[in-house]
């Protein structure tokens, strides 16, 4: 049986053999690619244009790729704003600012007059073209986060300046496609921007309140993920009907949602995995099979347009770099750092380039010399990024090498988390990834320990653990599940921990309201007195994802136990991917060590300090922990440092005031574990 001939024709244009081909391109191509390294983002492109209509004609550019392409390119814009760490924007806003009106005024200046000169073009082409100049996209980010420089100030105030950049260069956008279609009215530009802050304030207000409500009503991913990409495409909607370009209303949608949606979770997993794998390549393919060729290399027209785009982008970028740097008191490495992640061009880039021309407002010329600086742009911007952030990276360890200490780093942390429950175990072990470094590289163990051979235990207790490894293997952290048989359960879970080697024992509270003298439980008393690991004590009533504050409750002399600074910095991750405020009740004393681990391990995370100096003054400030808060009570045992006689009272006192209430109860590793 032989094939029909119309599958055979080329270009192709039966469905099924249409998409075979998109994701056979988009399966090969970052294999091919990466051993060329080149960025597989300039990769989809190309490949776009060996397959395309300007290529060897092997696919058209169909509906299928202007459906599919819109959805990529809003995502591309979604994703671009929620993978932004919002701590770190808030902790150097001044600076990422001053650095991001810097890396757009400037371009913006150059790419004005140079455009005007080079091109003579019309006022509206020049200031578009001028915005693709001015924006860019951290393509490179992922070569600091893979060296560990996330909060590297270089990096930091980079990440700070896109936000600026991106929103300013997509403002511009819509303003002169508004003006192209209507012509300049200072009235109606008004009009627009009156519009603009209305919708700002209804989409960020209504959004958080309906994403909390949704978050806490629906646990399941899936409808997160989809009520997710709803709230995108409302988003993008809404701004289309108040006459901006939909990927303002995609990339907002990701500010007001970057809350919502910690970096290390199974819901950031799926975003990443659908855009990545299907609607992002789809739209880059689209992208590469509008550029001609042809022209490209019949004269110099393309190549003028291309060289005049590269210089005045690559010199502006760097420029902005330089004065920021100077402004900064930057060394030359963090200045080529800068330079290199605000240097490449993708996301509003592209977008502009296609609406633009799309309006009419680019000639084909000027298309195809965008998509050349764009390609220019990332591979500079790899290179440069790869240069400083490996010179930054050996400075810091030679600093590392020469300060004092042997303790094992968070990010070496083993974590063993111990399920029973099917209700809780999926929140203990998110709980505990957000509480991990990012740069551990360690697996998990999820661990269940019976008792007996009860069949309605056994199978709860193994939906638990199931449940607990799925929530793991979502965000690609290697999980090990343990079942072990113990007549004592706390036995179980010691021996696990020493077999293992455990540093950290995540665990659950029961959820009892009615429990006083045994508030954690005769198991986890046991516990506590059997083992001298740091030990996380967690029961939260709504997700994790949704507590808006962190009250950490710490003791007198807790500096002086040996897991001091190590729960501190599991602090510092959890308040980091939370993105929530943090509120130290402790000593004055307590509270400058708890100040000077942060600033050593560089958490950027919005945190204040109550000073108690007895029991009294916790009650009194305990008085507004809401629903929506954590609370979280740094636990001493008896003889330790720390431990006082008010640790007596404290089980009593959390049962009859905080019964319904977020609790996490951490007792460090004392006595030198």
């Amino acid at each position: 049986m032989s094939l029909p001939l119309s599958i055979m024709t080329f270009p192709l244009r039966q469905p099924v053999a249409i998409f075979l081909l998109v994701l056979l391109i988009i399966l090969v191509c970052p294999i091919v690619f990466r051993r060329l390294k080149i960025p597989h983002i300039i990769g989809l492109i190309l490949s776009g244009v060996i397959i395309g209509p300007y290529g060897f004609n092997l696919l058209e550019r169909d509906a299928s790729f202007e459906i599919f392409g819109q959805v990529g390119i809003l995502y591309l814009m979604f994703l671009a704003a929620v993978e932004i760490d919002m701590f770190h924007l808030r902790k150097n806003m001044r600076r990422g600012v001053l650095f991001g009106l810097l890396t757009f005024a400037i371009p913006m200046g150059l790419g004005i007059i140079g455009t005007r000169l080079a091109f003579s073009a019309s006022w509206s082409t020049s200031v578009l073209i001028a915005s693709m100049y001015a924006s860019h996209t951290l393509i490179s980010y992922p070569i600091v986060s893979k060296f560990g420089l996330q909060n590297a100030k270089p990096a930091v105030i980079a990440v700070c300046a896109t936000i600026v950049t991106v929103m300013l260069a997509l403002l511009t956008l819509a303003g002169v496609v508004d003006v192209s279609e209507t012509g300049f009215s200072a009235r109606r530009l008004m009009r627009l921007f009156l519009l603009m802050a209305v919708y700002a304030v209804a989409v960020g207000v209504s959004f958080r309140i309906i994403t909390k409500w949704f978050f806490r009503t629906f646990s399941d991913q899936v409808s997160q993920f989809i009520y997710v990409l709803s709230m995108v495409f409302v988003a993008s909607l809404l701004a289309q009907v108040i006459g901006l370009e939909a990927i303002l209303g995609a990339f907002y949608a990701g500010l007001v949602l970057n809350r919502f949606i910690p970096i290390r979770s199974g819901l950031m997993g799926r975003i990443q995995f659908v855009g990545n794998a299907l609607f992002i390549p789809y739209f880059l393919i689209g992208v590469g099979m509008l550029i001609n060729v042809h022209v490209i290399f019949q004269g110099w027209g393309v190549g003028w347009v291309a060289l005049n785009m590269v210089a005045v982008a690559m010199l502006s970028k760097w420029l902005a770099a330089y004065l920021g740097a100077r402004l900064f008191r930057f060394c030359p490495t963090d200045r080529q750092m800068m330079f290199g992640l605000t240097s490449g061009k993708a996301a509003a880039t592209i977008a502009a380039t296609m609406i633009g021309f799309q309006h009419g407002l680019l000639t084909e010329d000027m298309m195809n010399g965008a998509v050349l600086m764009i390609l220019v742009s990332c591979i500079v911007s790899t290179v440069m990024t790869q240069e400083a952030t490996k010179r930054l990276r050996i400075e810091r360890t030679e600093e590392e090498m020469r300060s004092e200490g042997e303790r094992v780093p968070g990010e070496y942390a083993r974590q063993l988390v111990a399920v029973a429950n099917p209700v809780t175990a999926e929140g203990l072990m998110r709980m505990a990834l957000l509480m991990r470094n990012r740069r551990n590289q360690n697996s998990v163990t999820a661990l269940f320990v019976r008792n007996s051979d009860d069949t309605r235990i056994l199978e709860s207790g193994r939906t638990a653990l199931r449940q607990a490894v799925s929530a793991a293997q979502a965000v690609d952290i290697e999980v090990n599940d343990v079942e072990r048989y113990d007549v004592n359960v706390v036995t179980g879970v010691t021996n696990e921990a020493k077999q293992v080697r455990a540093s950290d024992i995540m665990i659950g509270l029961h959820r009892k309201s009615n429990i006083v003298d045994t508030f954690y439980g005769k198991m986890i008393d046991q516990l506590v007195n059997t083992t001298n690991k740091m030990i996380f004590i967690s029961r939260c009533f709504i997700p994790v994802d949704t507590v808006s504050r962190l009250m950490v409750l710490v003791p007198d002399k807790g500096e002086y136990e040996t897991g001091f600074q190590t729960w501190v910095e599991r602090i510092g991750n959890l308040a980091t991917q939370l993105a929530c405020r943090v509120v130290f009740m402790s000593t004055p004393t307590t509270g400058e060590f708890i100040r000077n681990v942060l600033v050593d391990e560089g958490f950027a995370i919005r945190h204040e300090y109550r000073a108690i100096s007895e029991w009294d003054d916790f009650i009194v400030g305990s008085a507004d922990i809401g629903e929506e808060d954590l609370l979280v009570v740094v636990g001493a045992r008896k003889g330790s440092i720390s431990h006082s006689a008010d640790f007596e009272n404290l089980p009593g006192y959390l049962g009859r005031n905080f019964s319904r209430h977020n609790l996490m109860v951490i007792y460090p590793e004392q006595f030198g574990g």
